[in-house]
């Protein structure tokens, strides 16, 4: 199998050259989903020399399976959820509450450990570019869109690396634009078309975030 990334931060590089007509723009910031999409929206960032921030979200795991996403949240009381998929697994409403609940903690937390006192960069008006390292089965990013439009963002544009055509085109109706740079056919696992995939550490997050501050405050009104 051909794997067109070696890591996040070269998947990035290349994600940026589809964004060209996004460069040098005042309105425009980039927001990551961490942690994986961190390192992607750093190279874009920089590419485009636009400020960067990050987006929590977090899937929603089924019970007992946690792997499997049957949804999602995020900043601002966001909560999307697979309806057919919670009614075909009889997860109950309790159920679902406790997930919600665990996950909202660890939301809280990594909005703490990654921002510290720096305040989220404002979306109201903005073109906010969403980037994360691949789109699987595109619960955490739609979430993430639902959470900026309640937020006010001008436009919203969704940039990944990798995703199914499937889960491509199935976004094309939550935002603005959309960029997935390699759509294969069979898609499998966002994690198979890079050479490495190693988790992303939350001090790398912070570290990155950190080279960024001062371009994140330039940009601040």
């Amino acid at each position: 199998m051909n794997k067109p990334f070696r890591d996040r931060r070269e998947a990035g590089r290349l994600l940026a050259e589809k964004l060209s007509a996004y460069a040098n723009r005042p309105d425009v910031i980039v927001l990551a989903l961490p942690r994986g999409g961190v390192p992607v929206g750093f190279e874009v960032a920089r590419t485009l020399n636009a400020p960067l921030d990050v987006f929590p979200v977090r899937k929603l795991g089924v019970p007992g399976h946690d792997e499997l996403a049957m949804g999602a949240i995020a900043p601002g009381g966001i909560r999307v959820l697979n309806d057919e998929l919670v009614r075909a697994l009889n997860v109950s409403e309790p159920q679902v509450d406790a997930v919600v609940a665990r996950e909202q903690q660890e939301l809280t937390r990594r909005e703490q450990l990654y921002r510290g006192d720096r305040p989220a960069l404002d979306v109201r008006g903005k073109t906010v570019i969403l980037v994360d390292d691949g789109l699987a089965t595109g619960a955490t990013m739609v979430a993430a869109i639902k959470a900026l439009r309640q937020h006010q963002a001008g436009r919203v544009v969704v940039a990944v690396p990798i995703a199914s055509p499937e889960i491509c085109d199935q976004m094309r109706g939550y935002v603005d634009d959309i960029i997935c740079a390699v759509t294969p056919e069979p898609f499998y696992a966002v994690g198979l078309w890079y050479e490495d995939f190693s988790q992303t550490s939350d001090e790398e997050v912070r570290d990155l975030l950190r080279q960024t501050s001062e371009q994140v405050i330039a940009h601040q009104p």
